[in-house]
């Protein structure tokens, strides 16, 4: 354990070098990922969402695709396609963007709803299945998705079931005055990027993921994360409350953060700090509630406050 604490601290700094003063999101992307989950990075152009993605796909020594979402993607351009070759006489499989470690997804919300369903099976099972064949994904497989809250014009929203899939949805922000500053000065003459090191590799994220999944969680904390979906299920501003696939997706979230601060079981805190990452973009507002200016965020805040956590 002492080790593998070593190895997520070595992580944090190596995409701390390039992404500056947004800790909490690094440390956020990190939990998803020893989660086996997906990350949905939701925020303005320019903040470093992408440069964060190929951050960590060179810190953690994995291989990384990146698909620019525009209106004529296919998705043919995710799954891969075959394709007659005379000299075998056969269909052959030709790989899409999705084979690989990490996929980055830019702009996903700017391409046709029918290529953004092809991403489901991939999100979910790490197959792709082109002409009736399945073609697993190489392990372990994650998507860090952007997409731009601004600019409407020609997007195509994700729809829930699609939304589902993510693990977490992410705001970066702008950074603080220092934090520019050092970002102006760490860019004058090189690109920080090419500063990142390898700490690990595709083995060693599996071997993390195995010992997130034997995370103890008490029955008390399991009971507290259902009293927080059911609170979200009848809160009179809430259409559409957190579902069990989302009530396990906190729990995945809760058991990753108590790996990366050392603890082998889930304290109420863990499941308090990811809450609102993990099931806001699961909640379906009231059309009042929008009117209002009221967010997914606001929501889980107010449930956070109602809902006793448990006393371990």
């Amino acid at each position: 354990m002492e080790q593998t604490e070593k190895i997520v601290e070595r992580i944090l700094a190596e995409i701390k070098k390039v992404v500056v003063g947004k800790d909490a999101v690094v440390e956020k992307v990190l939990m998803a990922m020893l989660a086996r989950g997906h990350v949905l990075l939701e925020d303005i152009p320019g903040v470093g969402k992408t440069t964060l993605a190929l951050a960590f796909g060179r810190a953690m020594g994995l291989s990384c695709k990146r698909i620019q979402f525009t209106p004529d993607t296919l998705p043919s351009d995710v799954t891969g396609f075959t394709m007659y070759e005379k000299a075998q006489g056969a269909f052959v499989y030709k790989e899409g963007a999705a084979m690989t470690n990490l996929l980055l997804a830019d702009e996903i919300n700017r391409t046709s709803s029918k290529t953004q369903s092809a991403l489901l099976e991939i999100m979910e099972e790490g197959n792709v299945t082109v002409d009736g064949v399945t073609h697993p994904l190489p392990r372990p497989f994650f998507v860090i998705s952007t997409q731009n809250p601004l600019g409407f014009a020609g997007t195509q929203m994700l729809p829930e079931s699609q939304l589902d899939r993510f693990i977490v949805r992410l705001s970066m922000g702008y950074p603080d005055a220092e934090s520019q500053l050092t970002i102006l000065k760490d860019r004058q003459k090189e690109q920080p990027l090419d500063l990142v090191e390898q700490v690990t590799d595709a083995e060693g994220i599996l071997s993390m993921q195995t010992l997130v999944d034997e995370i103890y969680v008490s029955d008390a904390v399991l009971n507290y994360m259902i009293a927080l979906a059911e609170a979200t299920r009848g809160h009179e501003l809430v259409s559409l409350g957190v579902s069990p696939r989302g009530i396990l997706a906190l729990s995945r979230m809760a058991k990753a953060r108590a790996f990366m601060r050392g603890s082998d079981y889930v304290l109420p805190e863990d499941v308090i700090d990811v809450f609102p990452d993990v099931c806001g973009h699961r909640l379906i507002l009231r059309a009042k509630s929008r009117l209002s200016g009221v967010t997914e965020a606001d929501v889980a805040g107010q449930i956070l406050e109602t809902v006793k956590n448990p006393v371990l």
